[in-house]
């Protein structure tokens, strides 16, 4: 954790030069207990935007070839990331992320999975709110706005928890699992005009 705060702290110094970030909401991240953050996904900075922004440390699940280098994986870890298999159901990844949040820490999830410029719902993943079911997390859906020329504003707007209280202890099939990642999805994205 100790590394995760040293590099935000520097990022946040050299970031704060190209870029003006604007965070809404803050009030809605709790300061306390497991929480699955998720977010749209534009750039390769938004991980260290939303690292920036969120005073919480962020475990984010990031895609496996980022990990081929061993220099970059080792870095990836120290930064409390870890590896999913995008193409796939990742029981590896699920696991990681149950016990990110039972150890009552911030789970960072691109529900898209990939860099997308508008809202894809037929690419989004049934894992979001299978993790958060299993894990009884509350979901944080944020929205970020930008697009990251040097000197420009990054938005980004973070909406009130989603509670899944009422299909816990049910048995849910895929379709139902795809059905809640869907409406996540466009909650992040009805965040943009806030």
């Amino acid at each position: 954790m100790y590394f995760y705060k040293i590099i935000k702290f520097f990022l946040s110094l050299i970031l704060k030069i190209f870029y003006r970030i604007e965070t809404k909401g803050l009030d809605n991240i709790p300061k306390h207990g497991r929480a699955v953050l998720c977010s749209n996904h534009l750039n390769i900075l938004d991980p260290i935007v939303l690292a920036i922004a969120i005073p919480r440390t962020i475990s984010f699940m990031a895609k496996k070839e980022l990990f081929r280098n061993k220099f970059l994986a080792n870095v990836l870890r120290l930064l409390t990331a870890f590896p999913v298999d995008r193409e796939g159901s990742d029981l590896s990844a699920i696991r990681t992320s149950l016990k990110i949040l039972q150890n009552e820490r911030v789970l960072g999830i691109f529900p898209e999975g990939t860099r997308k410029s508008k809202m894809d719902l037929e690419s989004v993943k049934p894992g979001i709110g299978l993790i958060s079911i299993k894990a009884k997390s509350p979901i944080i859906p944020v929205a970020i706005q930008s697009n990251y020329r040097l000197f420009s504003k990054i938005k980004i707007r973070i909406g009130q928890p989603i509670y899944l209280n009422d299909y816990y202890g049910q048995k849910l099939k895929t379709q139902d699992y795809i059905k809640i990642s869907k409406d996540i999805l466009k909650s992040i994205y009805s965040l943009k005009n806030s």
